[in-house]
């Protein structure tokens, strides 16, 4: 069982609650305000890149590439290499508006040479990263960053 403290108002003046978190549920200590109740949210929420469009941060990628002399072209060679999208698949991927989740659930070929992409990004591993999904959009964001950062195309696709 973890104590986490909790700041609440309660009439005028500021109070401190303790309150126990234990197996994924919040209760609050007896004679707590339930408004010192915490959700769980927090525990067991997902990353809110798992939520975000595929749509909304597409152009983004093509702007870092761009901005270093690459093409959109190189862009979405890179993702077809990784997921299988290319051409009108990623045209319709990017216009429903998937969600990341979605996007790789819908993938029609993940490369499994993907593991050979290793390195760090934002501070972060790719290879040591445990999640599957996060690990695939970090993927996603270490090969755009290598492609911007202007390795040769061979090298990225891990030819």
């Amino acid at each position: 069982m973890t104590l986490m403290v909790v700041k609440t108002k309660a009439s005028h003046k500021k109070t401190i609650k303790r309150v126990a978190v234990e197996a994924g549920r919040t209760k609050a200590k007896k004679g707590a305000h339930p408004k010192t109740r915490v959700a769980n949210a927090a525990a067991a929420k997902k990353p809110r890149i798992f939520g975000m469009s595929f749509a909304s941060v597409y152009p983004l990628y093509v702007q870092k590439a761009e901005r270093k002399g690459r093409t959109k072209a190189e862009v979405d060679e890179v993702i077809a290499w990784l997921t299988g999208f290319s051409g009108k698949s990623l045209e319709g991927a990017i216009e429903s508006k998937l969600s990341f989740e979605a996007f790789f659930a819908r993938a029609p070929r993940f490369n499994p040479k993907a593991r050979l992409v290793t390195g760090v990004v934002c501070g972060v591993r790719v290879e040591e990263v445990s999640d599957p999904l996060m690990r695939k959009i970090r993927y996603l964001d270490k090969l755009v960053d290598e492609l911007a950062r202007g390795k040769k195309m061979t090298d990225i696709l891990r030819q």
